[in-house]
């Protein structure tokens, strides 16, 4: 059995589009982004309140990485994941993990744009800072696309983890100034998997972008 415990447009969503690109069998709980996450029934899955949870055999899994490896090991060693040995395997799990680099970025520009509510609690300087973190973030990416996906043996896992978490950065940073990530980000979600992963309304953004700091009207 495999239960994924999920909300739209966060950290999860990466583990269902590998879901999909799977296309195993699994149960899908979807929570709104609100104090659902802290009811005492989700608590005792995932003590920290926090989604991706993953249930699978009889484990559950708290962190989006270790949920990409085990279910690439699982079901898919030589195709989405790169098994032990694999002359890939280094760089796909450092791809991996470098997707929580960059949502770690996103999670802080969320907060000072979205999650808090008035101007005279945010951080100008915050925004920028981070703002030009993420910038770097992506820069990485940008410098190490070779051909049409992260690795040269193919899209995998890979270029999920890191693509969903370009899809949170991208309101927050002009992609366009990088022109091999944009390609390529344009390539791996025109895929059908990420199209039924990705949430047909944004959850929280009501903007396409987010400047770093902008002063709203007093009208």
């Amino acid at each position: 059995m495999i239960r994924l415990h999920h909300s739209e447009a966060t950290r999860s969503m990466r583990t269902l589009w590998l879901l999909y690109e799977l296309g195993v069998d699994f149960d899908l709980e979807t929570y709104p982004f609100d104090k659902s996450l802290r009811s005492d029934a989700y608590l005792a899955l995932n003590p920290a309140g926090r989604v991706p949870t993953l249930e699978i055999d009889g484990i559950v899994l708290t962190e989006s990485g270790a949920m990409t490896q085990v279910l690439c090991e699982r079901f898919d060693p030589r195709g989405l994941g790169r098994p032990g040995g694999h002359a890939e395997r280094p760089m796909w799990l450092n791809w991996i993990h470098h997707a929580e680099s960059i949502s770690q970025h996103c999670a802080a520009l969320n907060q000072q744009h979205i999650f808090i509510r008035e101007d005279w609690m945010r951080s100008p300087t915050v925004m920028k800072l981070e703002a030009m973190r993420l910038a770097k973030t992506l820069s990485v990416v940008e410098n190490g696309l070779t051909g049409d996906y992260l690795l040269k043996g193919g899209f995998s896992a890979a270029d999920i983890s890191v693509g969903q978490a370009v899809y949170l950065g991208h309101v927050f940073v002009d992609i366009t100034r990088f022109p091999k990530l944009s390609e390529w980000y344009a390539r791996i979600t025109a895929r059908e998997a990420f199209q039924a992963a990705v949430p047909d309304v944004h959850p929280f953004h009501t903007k396409a972008f987010y400047p770093p700091w902008e002063v709203k009207s007093d009208d």
